[in-house]
């Protein structure tokens, strides 16, 4: 059974830093693009970042770009998400997200299988 389960949320201060990481279980997920979303009470699950299975190419939405950082360790079967100045607007509950093998995803939740459980980061201001 393929698992992804989120680690490293919590609360931090406007302008600090947090890591997540995203653990793969159940199979190898190196030739998966990898994403991860977030989500608040009452809103769409929206997309965050993603990263290739084929070249590790990283494509990020507007309002996180120049902040965050995709990176992923196959080895680990592990996927990152590193947040830098962090803004109270990224308080959510963050989901790691696995796409088809082999596959091309883009941003839509439709395009990935796999889900973990999430992780609540939380920015106070």
């Amino acid at each position: 059974q393929a698992q992804l389960v989120e680690s490293g949320g919590g609360l931090v201060q406007a302008g600090g830093s947090l890591r997540l990481a995203c653990a793969a279980s159940g199979r190898t997920f190196s030739n998966s693009a990898m994403g991860w979303f977030r989500q608040t009470p009452g809103k769409e699950r929206q997309f965050v970042a993603r990263i290739s299975w084929r070249d590790g190419y990283t494509y990020y939405a507007d309002s996180v770009k120049g902040r965050f950082t995709i990176s992923r360790d196959n080895a680990k079967n592990t996927v990152y998400l590193q947040m830098n100045s962090l803004k109270p607007d990224d308080t959510a509950v963050y989901y790691c997200a696995a796409g088809p093998f082999r596959a091309a995803v883009g941003t839509s939740r439709s395009d990935y299988l796999y889900w973990g459980q999430g992780t609540q980061v939380t920015v106070s201001s």
